[in-house]
């Protein structure tokens, strides 16, 4: 990873960011409130992580939505927004058609909003916003961050090996690390205009494995299916996973875009025809 890259300081600052976050962490919604979590790109893939999350710890209804597809009929006790910018135009639309708590970077932002500044980046592409925003959502939830956290700065040294190399990566997940597989293809997708999936794990036997060939990886967050590491490995495919808590365990594959980005000769902190918001008017 290169030290020179905006993208490459901003990933190394994750453990204390997500400590510090954690630290101002409250409850987004009451215990049985029904919750929509929404955000374009990286931010709704943060979304499907909590909201997965909240479900399963038995918080209440919790779903996630791309900003441009909320379902504004339906009715939910609270909306949360999460935008690294507080300008993107899909969720300031819906925001000022619907109440909604805003996680952001931006100071300038008014109404309900929760303040994480310090996690901004100079980046096009979003590392350390997007997993501070939901290590405050997590800690919210009562999840104690501290062994995500150290977790993460292994994570920061962990050996690539030959990853950077791959033709292709397929990211998996189950439950809250689907939204986190998501994730992971994105930023190879922005950093290293590379050819990236992402699938629920259970579904990767459905289809996605018949491009797992040698010089091709499968990436597992949390813990797989039963049997899959072999069925993958029998298609001589590379398979990688960890015992690393799944965010931290996403910083290494955001660590992989970086060194996949400059394999390639590309700048990842400007990946083509990106800009850091999409403003639309």
């Amino acid at each position: 990873m290169s030290a020179g890259s905006h993208v490459s300081q901003e990933i190394a600052t994750q453990p204390d960011d997500w400590l510090r976050a954690a630290a101002l962490a409250r409850p987004v919604a009451e215990p049985g409130q029904s919750v929509a979590v929404v955000g374009c790109g990286t931010s709704w893939f943060m979304g499907m992580a909590f909201a997965a999350l909240r479900e399963a710890a038995g918080h209440g209804r919790t779903d996630a939505f791309a900003a441009s597809e909320f379902p504004a009929a339906r009715g939910y006790d609270r909306v949360v927004a999460i935008t690294r910018s507080g300008t993107t135009t899909e969720v300031l639309d819906l925001v000022a058609a619907t109440p909604a708590l805003v996680v952001t970077a931006n100071p300038d932002l008014g109404g309900d909003t929760v303040l994480l500044d310090f996690a901004d980046e100079r980046s096009v592409v979003q590392t350390r916003f997007a997993t501070t925003a939901l290590a405050y959502l997590r800690a919210g939830l009562g999840e104690d961050l501290t062994a995500a956290a150290a977790d993460a700065r292994v994570a920061l040294s962990a050996d690539l090996g030959e990853l950077p190399a791959a033709e292709q990566v397929s990211f998996l997940g189950r439950g809250w690390t689907v939204g986190l597989a998501h994730e992971a293809a994105l930023k190879l997708r922005e950093a290293a205009s590379a050819w990236t999936e992402a699938h629920p794990a259970m579904e990767y036997r459905h289809g996605p494995i018949s491009v797992a060939q040698p010089g091709r990886v499968t990436w597992m967050f949390g813990r797989a299916p039963d049997g899959l590491a072999a069925e993958v490995g029998a298609t001589g495919a590379t398979w990688v996973d960890s015992d690393l808590d799944p965010m931290a365990h996403l910083v290494v594959a955001q660590r992989l875009a970086v060194a996949t980005a400059h394999r390639r000769g590309l700048d990842p902190d400007r990946p083509r025809h990106l800009t850091r918001s999409i403003v639309l008017r």
